[in-house]
């Protein structure tokens, strides 16, 4: 193993981690380490592949459209989020991103991009999303990487709700209003139950969304302030709220 300088880089690999494993790069990894990084033979990396925790590893052979790490010793266990989804409406290309990017870091456990009445955006790149989510689990140093789900309608998502997991539901209409989300928090079971936070699209939701899910009994509509945030500061927003009371954060 080369001692002189310690690992700075953090690589997602699609291949199980164990002492002494041997690990492909792909195309586009061996490009990064080796064309813009300019690592070489003996080179270490840290590497996770979202179950195993994280690994030193060290560069075996470096190519130009390929190359071999092998995997020395675990440097840090699997640490799982919470069972969290995040459901949002996409919106503008960037922002969306940004959604994406703070989710994965803030330890959402899937990103569920949902189609709403007044959603603007009838599709999205979930291949890119997914990409996004892995670079923010690299640079953030975590060892889990949240999927990214293919978009759909939201009527649909509700239909199909699942009868444990719990729905925080972030509706501009209550702006300055207090929320129920205390009492919501407050009971016994809340901190051990799945849960999903829903983030509304540019123009709100609409009254038949409204009231689809006040007729849910897993879903609590809550206000997150005195004043009506953009969607992306919503969603980090909502997360944080979340995270601090149920999460892995206290």
């Amino acid at each position: 193993m080369n001692t002189r300088a310690p690992a700075k880089i953090r690589l997602y690999v699609e291949h199980p981690l164990g002492a002494g494993q041997s690990i492909p790069l792909t195309r586009d990894q061996a490009h990064y380490l080796f064309g813009v990084m300019r690592l070489g033979e003996g080179a270490a990396v840290l590497v996770f592949d979202g179950h195993n925790g994280e690994w030193l590893a060290e560069v075996s052979e470096a190519g130009k459209r390929g190359g071999t790490l092998v995997s020395r010793e675990r440097t840090r266990p699997q640490q799982n989020p919470p069972d969290l989804w995040l459901l949002f409406a996409p919106i503008k290309k960037a922002r969306t991103d940004f959604i994406v990017e703070k989710a994965a870091e803030m330890g959402a456990a899937r990103i569920c991009p949902v189609q709403t009445d007044f959603t603007n955006a009838e599709r999205i790149r979930r291949d890119r999303l997914q990409a996004h989510a892995v670079e923010a689990a690299e640079q953030c140093g975590g060892t889990f990487v949240p999927e990214v789900a293919e978009l759909a309608r939201l009527d649909r998502v509700l239909a199909d709700w699942p009868a444990d997991r719990r729905l925080m539901f972030c509706d501009e209409a209550l702006s300055g209003r207090a929320s129920r989300l205390g009492a919501f928090f407050a009971d016994q079971g809340a901190r051990a139950a799945p849960w999903a936070i829903l983030i509304g699209p540019e123009g709100g939701f609409s009254e038949a969304e409204r009231a689809r899910l006040a007729a849910m009994p897993q879903a609590a509509a809550v206000s997150l302030g005195p004043r009506i945030l953009r969607a992306d500061t919503a969603a980090v927003a909502a997360l944080t709220l979340w995270q601090s009371t149920l999460g892995d954060w206290g």
